[in-house]
């Protein structure tokens, strides 16, 4: 029997991957956490092969779930399974110790292609990724999204994180709204993020 955990934190996605794994799959048994803390009771009550594991979940700590995790079951296969792109985010939890990664966009085709991948070898990396990493060692590009802004807008960003909003961060800076509003819209884009989340998780997982 294939013990699967799926964290997620939404209701349709955990519905949606258990169905497609008990389709897929012989003899699975599924079991899901909405949040970290349920994560890791289950892990600690029981053996699984593999867990399927969101970025964004409540209770979640960036890639230091994939020790976390590890520390209870160091044999347990890690797919992580996020809407965020793969060349942001999929090698900063590769490098943390997980299988792979793969995007919450796939088809079906791909998803079953990635899950069978990591139970055969070990690991997942999308043809994309591989093409996207062997364009940035020959270009010699930077990883880290964070260094593509400029000092105003890495100011506010860290001012967002902290929780001022933006009347706050124009009084503090002393320019006008839509100032903080042009640069808050330029940054968001340069990163290609769409909220404040997003920009959280980029700060953590590259530690700016």
């Amino acid at each position: 029997m294939k013990q699967i955990l799926i964290v997620d934190d939404h209701l349709v996605v955990r519905n949606g991957v258990s169905m497609v794994l008990e389709k897929q799959i012989e003899n699975v048994e599924i079991s899901n956490a909405e949040n970290f803390f349920e994560a890791v009771a289950l892990l600690r009550e029981k053996p699984f092969c593999m867990v399927l594991l969101d970025i964004n979940i409540p209770g979640g700590k960036s890639t230091e779930m994939i020790s976390d995790i590890r520390a209870i079951q160091p044999a347990v296969k890690i797919l992580v399974f996020s809407a965020h792109e793969e060349d942001q985010y999929a090698l900063q939890y590769i490098s943390a110790g997980a299988n792979g990664y793969l995007n919450k966009l796939c088809s079906e085709e791909k998803m079953m292609f990635a899950i069978k991948s990591v139970f055969e070898t070990s690991s997942y990396i999308s043809p994309e990724l591989v093409s996207k990493l062997l364009e940035v060692r020959t270009a010699k590009k930077t990883r880290n999204p964070l260094e593509t802004l400029s000092k105003r807008e890495l100011q506010i960003a860290e001012m967002l994180i902290n929780g001022n909003g933006n009347l706050e961060i124009s009084n503090m800076l002393n320019i006008h709204m839509s100032t903080v509003s042009t640069y808050k819209a330029r940054l968001f884009e340069k990163l290609k993020i769409t909220n404040l989340v997003e920009l959280i998780n980029l700060f953590k997982t590259f530690e700016y």
